[in-house]
């Protein structure tokens, strides 16, 4: 049997580009190994921050550790799909292209999903040894605990973090679900935090990568895109939204295409991560474009066991 060419993402935050020739001169702190995403981000206007989709530069971003399928190189640059965020444009996973120098070797023993893995629960956390600052849900496999700390693997090795900065789980099948209140209060420790499109990770989100991060930080894998977030989940009426049901926007005063989704908060209130220029703010939906805008509603999340 042909096993996959599977790789991990040996860098913080690797972003995810539309082409291997995406990436401009400015973009070089995002394409190099160690990445420096403060960097990029510090040298980004709100023009070349725009870029990123107006020029369809960008599709997605990885965190550390995360698996990749490749399926081309070029000039430096993987083709590849990304399995944990699932989308209408690849039945397999969402597809783009990285750096190769941004990926490991995937090791024979490293199976993310059977045995006890660590996660970020803070907004970042160092590793100890190497200094590399991961961001929230970043995943690892846990290899023992300590006092204080915790063993991981790495893609490159084993490195200790900060108890107080992850949570452990016996396995990821097998992880805490959350209920729609526990959405919402992860996506408040967010607030004022700078759109990035595309963004994944905690250094900016987009706003269907908030949506689809603060349910997997409960539990729940969802798609990757507003558009296919819309399709799946379980159905609710704007009538019978709760706190954590993902909320969804179109043109045309709803009835055209799905632009934008957010958290509702409750109350008659949006949690979302708007648009560039904008950050991650709560704001009530009464008198707003988004309120004449609001098309439909989905839930992912299911009420907590007692």
């Amino acid at each position: 049997m042909l096993r996959l060419d599977k790789r991990l993402v040996n860098v913080p935050v690797a972003t995810v580009w539309t082409s291997y020739n995406s990436a401009r001169d400015l973009d070089v702190a995002a394409i190099s190994s160690p990445a420096d995403i403060n960097r990029w981000l510090e040298g980004l206007t709100f023009e070349t921050r725009l870029g990123l989709c107006e020029q369809n530069l960008v599709q997605t971003q990885l965190l550390y550790g995360e698996e990749v399928i490749v399926i081309e190189e070029k000039e430096n640059w993987v083709h590849v799909i990304i399995p944990d965020q699932p989308t209408s444009k690849n039945k397999n996973g969402y597809p783009g292209w990285v750096p190769s120098s941004q990926l490991a070797e995937c090791p024979l023993d490293w199976n993310i999903n059977e045995g006890p893995v660590v996660i970020v629960k803070k907004p970042k956390a160092v590793l100890m040894d190497s200094n590399i600052e991961l961001s929230y849900q970043t995943i690892l496999p846990l290899i023992k605990e300590g006092e204080g700390k915790v063993l991981v693997k790495t893609p490159t090795g084993t490195e200790f973090l900060s108890s107080d900065h992850v949570t452990i789980s016996e396995s990821l099948v097998n992880r805490y679900k959350g209920n729609g209140n526990d959405i919402v209060a992860d996506g408040m420790k967010f607030l004022n935090l700078p759109y990035l499109w595309g963004g994944m990770s905690s250094y900016g989100y987009d706003c269907s990568g908030f949506s689809y991060s603060m349910c997997k930080a409960n539990g729940y894998i969802i798609p990757r895109d507003a558009h296919d977030q819309a399709k799946a989940g379980g159905e609710i009426s704007i009538e019978e939204i709760q706190p954590g049901d993902l909320l969804f926007f179109a043109y045309e005063e709803g009835k055209g295409r799905i632009h934008h989704v957010g958290i509702y908060y409750g109350e008659g209130k949006l949690l979302h991560s708007p648009n560039t220029g904008k950050t991650v703010e709560i704001i009530s939906l009464a008198g707003t474009i988004y309120e004449q805008e609001l098309c439909a509603a989905r839930r992912y999340w299911v009420e907590s066991e007692a």
